[in-house]
């Protein structure tokens, strides 16, 4: 991974043609300062998933052609990427969690929603938690990775909401009907390749009130452990998130509510909370 940190996004042109398949463009932005206004010009790049046929670029046109620039004021801000699969990291916050085995758990690629999109709860979902996790995103195939070699596969980090149904949590031992209703996977605004993942704050802001923060050094299994974990019975491929434990304090959600998931060096992911059908 590079050591001068910069953005990639997925956007989608305000004025999108309308089509089977939605327009979408990655961009870049270079800026230190995110809400310079240096910070809110882009490029137009090439997609960083050149395998992944999920995560390409739209045709060509005029104004968003590759090395041409846009501005936030022209685009609305999409998921980073549209993984295959999904990860998260179970019991991973401190000693406690590095005391048992690592383990990993599934959440749907369908409920993956991007910054600004509301978390909707059904009315019979009970008891639901935010999680704001520093989550890796995969850049290329990757299998049997060894501590040595686990940052090759690393694209960057983005900011992940592991949205998480606690009552069903409890009546289901796999957790998938507790992690993959549609839109429980808020994911972030941008990607930032080159963070420096060790020791950054991670938060939770409740309708305006900032609980308690902690640090990715609380995590009990780190990054490159969690790769070497997952790859040695698994191909990761590029676009695939994997959410690393949340370590911080919590607060339940209801409809009307808005959560912010922050991480130092990334930002914060705003979701609205709304009730579903």
């Amino acid at each position: 991974m590079t050591t001068a940190p910069y953005r990639l996004a997925r956007v989608r042109p305000l004025d999108a043609v309308t089509a089977p398949l939605a327009e979408q463009f990655f961009v870049r932005n270079d800026a230190a300062d995110f809400n310079s206004p240096e910070g809110r010009l882009w490029q137009i790049v090439e997609t960083p998933f050149p395998a992944s046929a999920a995560n390409q670029n739209s045709a060509a046109r005029t104004g968003w052609t590759l090395g041409d620039t846009v501005g936030e004021d022209q685009f609305t801000l999409l998921a980073p990427c549209t993984p295959v699969n999904v990860l998260g990291m179970a019991h991973n916050t401190g000693a406690p969690g590095r005391a048992l085995p690592p383990q990993a758990f599934h959440k749907a690629a369908s409920s993956v929603v991007g910054p600004g999109d509301a978390i909707e709860l059904s009315p019979t979902v009970g008891y639901v938690d935010p999680e704001a996790e520093l989550t890796i995103v995969i850049g290329r195939t990757a299998k049997n990775l060894t501590l040595d070699t686990a940052r090759s596969a690393i694209l960057g980090f983005t900011i992940g909401n592991d949205v998480s149904a606690r009552d069903a949590q409890k009546s289901d031992e796999l957790w998938i009907s507790a992690k993959s209703p549609d839109t429980f996977t808020p994911l972030g605004p941008w990607t930032v390749v080159g963070l420096q993942d060790r020791g950054v704050a991670i938060s939770i802001v409740h309708n305006g009130n900032e609980l308690t923060a902690a640090s990715s050094d609380d995590l009990g299994w780190g990054v490159d452990e969690i790769l070497v974990y997952l790859s040695a019975f698994m191909t990761l491929q590029p676009g695939d998130v994997i959410m690393t434990g949340f370590p911080a304090e919590c607060r339940q959600i209801n409809p009307g509510d808005e959560v912010i998931a922050r991480v130092e060096g990334i930002g914060e992911l705003r979701n609205p909370v709304i009730a579903g059908r």
